[in-house]
């Protein structure tokens, strides 16, 4: 976390994501539209999980640094980023509409789940064959525990069986959205900064 922190040091605005895959996916999806974030300034920063949350704008927002912020966050975790983000001066009450306003984007349920919606499970199911992966999700698929739920439950699970794979497909599912299938809360947290 401290070397997050220390990434921050010389940006002029931080997109605080949860962890490693959301990071790869807005560095992506900044890249296919041409921008080089570290060269803007903003750094996107993995905080290990949305818990953490209250520590960087305690250290980034306006009792600290008072960088411009944003950040995505699952929509279950909606209650929590909302007193992280009262707690630390930027509003009170705080409405999704008014966190949105303030940089900070809900996930429904999660990056992972807005993905593979964007990308379909058709989409999905292509990127894992490109990665040499497509034997290896049917296989998944014939588990006990994944009999009977639907393909695109099986899909968000399987990305995080192995260490490594989400932040993985967390960038090429981006790079294979198409342009205007991009989720509302990744365009819009990169369009904040």
């Amino acid at each position: 976390m401290l070397i997050e922190l220390d990434a921050a040091v010389d940006a002029r605005a931080v997109v605080l994501v949860e962890g490693a895959s959301d990071r790869a996916a807005v560095l992506t999806l900044a890249a296919r539209r041409g921008r080089d974030l570290a060269a803007e300034g903003v750094r996107v920063v993995a905080m290990g999980g949305v818990t953490n949350l209250g520590h960087f704008l305690a250290r980034l927002g306006p009792a600290g640094r008072d960088l411009r912020l944003a950040g995505l966050y699952d929509e279950n975790e909606e209650g929590f980023v909302r007193r992280s983000l009262e707690r630390a001066g930027l509003g009170t009450g705080l409405s999704r509409a008014a966190m949105a306003d303030l940089g900070f984007h809900a996930c429904v349920a999660d990056l992972e789940d807005e993905l593979i919606r964007a990308v379909g499970p058709a989409g999905v199911r292509e990127v894992f064959a490109a990665q040499g992966e497509a034997h290896s999700f049917e296989i998944f698929q014939r588990q006990p525990a994944q009999q009977g739920r639907p393909v695109s439950a099986q899909l968000r699970r399987f990305l995080g069986t192995r260490a490594g794979r989400k932040e993985a497909y967390g960038r090429l599912l981006v790079e294979a959205v198409e342009p205007d299938r991009v989720p509302r809360s990744l365009d819009a947290v990169l369009g904040h900064v």
